[in-house]
């Protein structure tokens, strides 16, 4: 895969989005947005979608979109106008990368429900660097523990919220015990569920699996590897899988928009060495989010 330029020292561009499909306006990054009622921050009421931007364009866009306004649908927001946000996007797409499209980049949506004053939505559009450590976790992979999911989360329709306060206080008791990622697991059945803030993929031949059952949050990059990977001839399934079938897999992978794919160096202390097909499958992942 080729090298992206990521650079790191450029300043985030920031476009606000009218929650009921007016204009898209230029924020400047150094001025605040958030007001101190906004339910974002007092609730963590809201939803977002993180996007890779490659080749000077959003990837994987439409999945993105349609799990955004399925999420804003789950939390009783107004309906997102995709349109604008994608409008939104291209303008800072453009903004950040000035027409360099090996630039590699980093773009949130956000979408809160706004302030408890006037019940109007907040939402804005972010192009930034990637964080180096996002960088490191794509090349050496990550080493995992797994641990049950003890909050609850909507079954019939999993909505990506801002509420990540629990998710994050895991991640911090993961590196409290030299793990750098978390792999959730369902506290009554045993079943693997999914990363902190990824999809787990296993691979074992030519076949690829990802977790399936209920509190699983649909994975666009996971979708994207599954369309492209069968047409390379891959066998693709989502199945109830178990810790031990994670363990007994040629390699096991968690797949995000941004972080692309971070092979699971370790499992609770089980240590996985890099298999002879690491590359292929690493540059198959990144091959999924380049179409």
């Amino acid at each position: 895969m080729k090298n992206m330029d990521v650079h790191p020292a450029k300043e985030p561009v920031i476009y606000v989005v009218e929650p009921y499909g007016g204009s898209v306006r230029k924020h400047m990054p150094t001025l605040p947005l958030i007001y101190w009622d906004d339910a974002g921050v007092t609730r963590g009421d809201g939803v977002f979608e993180s996007l890779l931007v490659r080749g000077g364009k959003a990837a994987n866009l439409e999945r993105h979109g349609k799990r955004f306004r399925d999420s804003a649908k789950a939390m009783d927001l107004p309906e997102p106008p995709l349109e604008k946000w994608e409008e939104a996007t291209r303008l800072a797409i453009a903004d950040f990368c000035r027409g360099d499209d090996d630039v590699e980049a980093k773009c949130t949506w956000t979408y809160t429900r706004g302030r408890a004053s006037t019940g109007h939505p907040t939402a804005w559009v972010v192009v930034q660097p990637i964080a180096p450590k996002v960088l490191e976790q794509r090349k050496k992979g990550v080493s995992v523990m797994t641990t049950p999911r003890l909050w609850q989360v909507a079954e019939e329709l999993p909505a990506k919220t801002l509420n990540y306060a629990a998710t994050m206080a895991t991640l911090r008791l993961a590196r409290e015990k030299g793990c750098e990622d978390v792999i959730f697991t369902d506290g009554d059945s045993g079943l693997v569920l999914e990363g902190a803030t990824s999809t787990v993929i296993s691979v074992k031949g030519k076949k690829l699996r990802t977790p399936a059952g209920p509190g699983i949050l649909p994975g666009t990059t996971q979708a994207a590897v599954f369309d492209y990977a069968q047409e390379q001839g891959y066998r693709c399934k989502a199945k109830e899988m178990t810790v031990d079938d994670l363990k007994s897999a040629d390699s096991v992978w968690l797949v995000s928009s941004v972080r692309v794919a971070a092979r699971v160096t370790s499992l609770d202390g089980k240590k996985f060495k890099a298999p002879d097909n690491a590359k292929e499958i690493q540059d198959l992942f990144a091959a999924a989010l380049s179409r």
